[in-house]
């Protein structure tokens, strides 16, 4: 099993939940790099990967890694990511795709943040792997603007206290998509009420794949920004949510 600890037989208190659906071609990658990455913290951790439904070899591949592996038969990120913060035995949850891979210096500041009991949460700026249209450049840039000034945590990097986290309820599971949005509005409110914050942190970003910019042309990413900002109940369906449901063949 995937775990580090300060020693022996003791508890974990960071949890990394990994939601994961089909990802085959890309989970082994990730859990590899978030061992090396994770062997330097200080506190214990714990990878938790959520197998939501898939039809590959995914659970197989997690439990290969030593990852402990939660099944979640319902497909929704927000369900997935639900289930593995309830499995999860750490008093910290930090969510990451399957498809990302955050820095060591970013994990050794996440830890520093939740150690210093400021922070309720958070998440971090974005970098893209193999974005080659100048548009989609952009939008990291407008995007990471925007996450640091409103403090909205991206789904591929968010972490929280159990606390907080228990505290708001988790991830809206009526939500197929955006809920990391929703559930930062509601850590912040949490911070407010508790004396704490809820920060964006600005460096170094987090790297995650640009798959979607491979898989969907940019007139499908402008109509699914203009279908949610005239009709955002989409998030609830998730037909409507196709985006991030539907893969090429």
């Amino acid at each position: 099993m995937s775990t580090g600890t300060v020693s022996s037989g003791a508890p974990p208190v960071l949890s990394i939940v990994v939601p994961a659906w089909n990802e085959a071609d890309w989970l082994p990658e990730t859990l590899a790099h978030l061992q090396s990455a994770c062997a330097a913290l200080r506190h214990g951790w714990e990878l938790v990967v959520v197998d939501n439904a898939s039809t590959d070899d995914t659970a197989a591949l997690a439990a290969a890694a030593g990852a402990r592996v939660v099944h979640a038969p319902a497909r929704g990120i927000a369900r997935a990511r639900n289930a593995g913060a309830a499995a999860a035995r750490g008093r910290w949850l930090l969510f990451v795709d399957a498809d990302t891979r955050p820095p060591e210096a970013l994990l050794l500041r996440t830890e520093a943040a939740l150690a210093g009991g400021a922070l309720c949460g958070g998440g971090a700026v974005l970098d893209f792997d193999g974005l080659a249209h100048p548009a989609y450049r952009l939008g990291t840039r407008l995007w990471n603007r925007l996450s640091r000034a409103a403090r909205l945590a991206a789904g591929c990097y968010l972490f929280a206290t159990r606390e907080a986290f228990e505290g708001v309820g988790g991830f809206n599971p009526s939500l197929y998509a955006g809920e990391e949005v929703f559930l930062s509005r509601r850590l912040r409110r949490w911070a407010r009420a508790h004396g704490q914050h809820f920060e964006v942190l600005d460096g170094p970003p987090v790297l995650t794949s640009g798959r979607k910019a491979q898989w969907f042309s940019p007139w499908q990413h402008a109509l699914v920004v203009l279908t949610l900002l005239v009709f955002p109940l989409a998030l609830r369906s998730r037909r409507l949510s196709w985006f991030w449901y539907r893969r090429p063949k």
